[in-house]
């Protein structure tokens, strides 16, 4: 009887283990919830195989390269930065104020 009291008045054991508990268990939980979210995304994003036949995985980087090379052909010097319109703005509208300028500074 004696001990039982010194246990329940020991602030270690009343306040800490349980604590130290939730740490550790809660640490164990979330792996598992986390494990759950990666496998139910990787399930997610499989393609079906007749489409997968169709996109070439190992294309993808020479397409990039050939991108690149087009875009190194462009001009780059004589290229206009042009405002897109605010939201509030009628986009058509301001196109055309936006081309006029550019032809009056030419």
């Amino acid at each position: 009887m004696f001990n039982l009291k010194l246990l329940q008045k020991n602030k270690t054991l009343k306040y800490g283990v349980p604590m130290l508990l939730l740490v550790v268990g809660g640490s164990f939980g979330l792996r598992e919830f986390t494990q759950i979210r990666y496998d139910s995304q990787k399930i997610r994003k499989r393609l079906d195989p007749s489409l997968e036949a169709k996109v070439n995985i190992q294309r993808q980087p020479v397409i990039l390269e050939e991108e690149y090379e087009k875009l190194k052909e462009t001009n780059l010097d004589e290229w206009k930065n042009i405002r897109g319109p605010r939201p509030w703005e009628d986009s058509r509208e301001h196109q055309e104020q936006q081309r006029r300028k550019l032809s009056n500074k030419d």
